[in-house]
């Protein structure tokens, strides 16, 4: 079986692209079981976030899976549109490919920690699906401790750069000091959460959380002493922000340029910087088209330089070496486990043959059968069965192969047929 990755991220794929690929929790559980139902794949997980829309599967031996296929009519979107964005690894390869994405080598802002607790969230998904067999399960528990190895042991996260530390920062800029400033957030999930504690850790006063679940914007508010409001009554509440963050798992837009363009008039036209996180997209692209709305998208955030990156590449350097040698760790013990199985099948297969034919045996004799005739019968049973596959396959073989070779390495019949 090979282990498989197809997908597209923000280094080949725009925005408008990623956003119409991302898999909801509403359709995960049956987009697993479609991708696992497809043929040739015996195990499927994936991965959707902001950043990234990855497929990871595992592939029975000789069949070939059109993934590529799979996701563009899940999807709804042609081939042609996305082939040139679309990547693909197998092997050591895909293994090699995961264990950046766990360790944040392959993120936006590298080193982030989210992407970790994102690969966790989908690998639990999965298996709530009934999707995930022995060989996702291996690698995925590798992955995450490889990810805490790698973390602990490089300066790779010692810096605070992520994109809900890079939307406050750019407030910061925009805005100059926050503490007189009002701030709305739009969602209530975990990067919500980060962005609340950075822009309150730069003096940040004034916070409304906007939620379509109250309860949730409530619980939110509360750690940061915000106010809560239900994301209905946002027209109301925006010409107060002067900064808007918005972070939902939303498929259509929640802020529209007419919503911001009467908030803007309301303030006399005094700036608003908006930040949208989300992939689809929370707001309208052409919301930013007045003057003095400051529209920045996940993807503009990458563009801005931040001075505790280059902290980040040094450790990144170090943190790639230390991929290079989990993944040879990770190729050697999987090809000993497969051998292992191997093994361990063959002596199954035997020890069920073994037990049918002796208690064939054994009734024979209880029926009062000649024990001679018996054993001779047992004997030629057990030989016969025990012969049948590789002699069926031993007729398959090319004269002077390199598998007929092997072959009869592996079944000692160049040793001398000496009996042990």
């Amino acid at each position: 079986m090979s282990f498989i990755v197809l997908g597209l991220s923000h280094k080949t794929a725009p925005l408008s692209i990623r956003e119409k690929l991302v898999f909801d929790d509403v359709l995960m559980t049956d987009a697993l079981r479609g991708l696992k139902s497809s043929p040739g794949i015996s195990e499927s997980m994936i991965l959707s976030t902001c950043n990234r829309t990855e497929l990871y599967c595992y592939e029975e031996e000789g069949v070939i899976s059109d993934l590529m296929n799979w996701l563009s009519s899940i999807k709804s979107i042609e081939r042609d549109e996305i082939k040139d964005h679309i990547y693909k690894y197998t092997g050591e390869s895909a293994v090699r490919h995961i264990l950046r994405v766990a360790s944040g080598l392959d993120s936006m802002m590298l080193g982030e920690p989210q992407i970790l607790g994102q690969l966790k969230d989908a690998y639990k998904k999965a298996t709530s699906a009934e999707t995930v067999g022995k060989f996702l399960n291996r690698l995925m528990q590798f992955s995450f401790s490889s990810a805490k190895l790698i973390r602990s042991e490089t300066e790779i996260g010692s810096s605070p750069v992520s994109v809900a530390y890079t939307a406050a920062k750019l407030a910061e800029q925009i805005h100059g000091d926050l503490t007189s400033k009002c701030a709305i957030l739009i969602g209530s999930g975990d990067t919500a959460t980060l962005v609340a504690n950075h822009l309150k850790g730069g003096g940040l006063q004034n916070l409304i959380v906007a939620n379509r679940t109250l309860q949730n914007a409530r619980k939110l508010a509360a750690r940061y002493s915000g106010e809560a409001i239900p994301i209905s009554t946002l027209p109301k509440f925006l010409p107060q922000a002067d900064i808007v963050i918005t972070c939902t798992g939303s498929t259509q837009p929640i802020l529209t340029k007419s919503m911001v363009s009467r908030a803007l008039k309301d303030r006399n036209k005094e700036p608003i910087f908006i930040v949208d996180l989300a992939v689809p997209r929370d707001v309208e692209p052409d919301a930013g088209d007045p003057d003095n709305i400051y529209l920045y998208t996940v993807d503009d955030l990458q563009s801005v330089v931040l001075s505790n990156l280059s902290v980040r590449k040094d450790a990144a350097a170090i943190a790639e070496e230390m991929v290079y040698l989990q993944v040879q760790d990770y190729m050697h013990r999987s090809k000993s486990q497969s051998a292992s199985n191997a093994i361990q099948d063959y002596r199954s297969y035997g020890h069920d043959v073994k037990n049918k034919i002796l208690n064939d045996a054994i009734e024979n004799m209880s029926s009062g059968a000649d024990p001679k005739a018996v054993m001779e019968r047992l004997a030629n049973k057990l030989t016969n069965k025990l012969l049948h596959h590789p002699t069926v396959a031993l007729k398959t073989i090319d004269d002077n192969s390199v598998t007929l070779k092997l072959a009869r390495e592996i079944l000692g019949l160049d040793q001398g047929n000496k009996l042990p």
